[in-house]
């Protein structure tokens, strides 16, 4: 088994943020990205990078952290109670994209590395992330592309890796108090080390490499679509249900919080506009019901 090496990790998240900081600036063809550099009083910092008011994108942030401490929070050593007593690292890049046009879906991705150290045992390590699309308005095309480029990245790692870590996106990404999924699924894997180091890095970076690859065609595809007023409040009404996983059920935002993590970078997932409407039930054979009915249900989207 490979040794872990934090920095090497480092290196790739870094450049992995400017790749994709300057994909999405160039998709959106208007504003540019604003970095704000951090540090944390316990250890360890990072750099948010944030675009707003764009002419594709309302709001887009990529961030990287690397935070370091003496101690795990409670909520972690009970996962895990073998991180009890330890130091650790945590890295990595996380982003959400909440387009203008309705019909373009947001979109967040993160990949992540976590190392504990404890003196005269060896280290406790994973990698984890994954990328998952929320469509407002959306096209069977989109989906279908979007986890057709999820295939493809995990096929080199195995015929069980895409179906495994779609399932476990759609159970993730689920919200039981409403009884749907966030949005249509995609990868979420966690608590990698199988196979030593390297093989789980390689697949890590390909999950990070991937995501802009599946993403930008739909982008492009749908950035011109006319819409109106109407379209608009439906998709503030919908980035509510983002807001609600984000705050009751997301590990990270729990983790950031828990850890001390800056409070702007980590609640950076928040769209800039949002509404809530009391007992909202879509139109029969609108477009908007056609969301609930047919795409808030996990499914085989490679099998249609």
């Amino acid at each position: 088994m490979s040794t872990p090496d934090a920095a090497v990790v480092k290196a790739f998240l870094l450049d992995l943020q400017t790749r994709i900081s300057n994909e999405l600036q160039a998709l959106d063809g208007s504003a540019k990205f604003v970095e704000d550099t951090w540090k944390r009083e316990e250890g360890g910092g990072g750099q948010s990078r944030v675009l707003t008011a764009g002419a594709v994108f309302e709001q887009a942030g990529v961030n990287f952290s690397h935070v370091t401490g003496t101690s795990m929070p409670a909520s972690a050593t009970a996962h895990r109670p073998e991180l009890a007593g330890r130091s650790f690292e945590a890295m990595g890049v996380s982003l959400v994209i909440h387009p203008n046009n309705p019909h373009v879906p947001t979109t967040h991705a993160n990949v992540r590395f976590f190392i504990a150290h404890k003196e005269g045992a060896d280290p406790v390590w994973w990698f984890g992330g994954g990328f998952d699309l929320t469509p407002y308005y959306p096209y069977l095309e989109d989906v279908v592309g979007w986890h057709q480029a999820a295939k493809t990245i995990c096929e080199p790692f195995g015929a069980d890796v895409y179906p495994k870590y779609k399932q476990w996106c759609d159970e993730y990404f689920w919200l039981p108090h409403r009884n749907e999924t966030r949005g249509v699924g995609g990868l979420f894997f966690d608590d990698l080390n199988k196979g030593g180091f390297d093989d789980s890095f390689a697949f890590m970076q390909a999950v990070g490499n991937g995501f802009i690859t599946a993403y930008a065609p739909i982008v492009e595809r749908r950035k011109d679509t006319a819409f109106g007023d109407h379209e608009r409040q439906f998709q503030l009404y919908r980035r509510g249900r983002y807001v609600e996983f984000n705050l009751v059920y997301d590990r990270g935002t729990l983790f950031g919080l828990q850890t001390g993590g800056r409070t702007e970078s980590i609640l950076m997932s928040m769209p800039p506009l949002v509404r809530w409407e009391y007992a909202y039930v879509p139109a029969v054979g609108s477009p908007e019901a056609q969301l609930y009915s047919d795409f808030l249900t996990p499914r085989d989207w490679l099998a249609l």
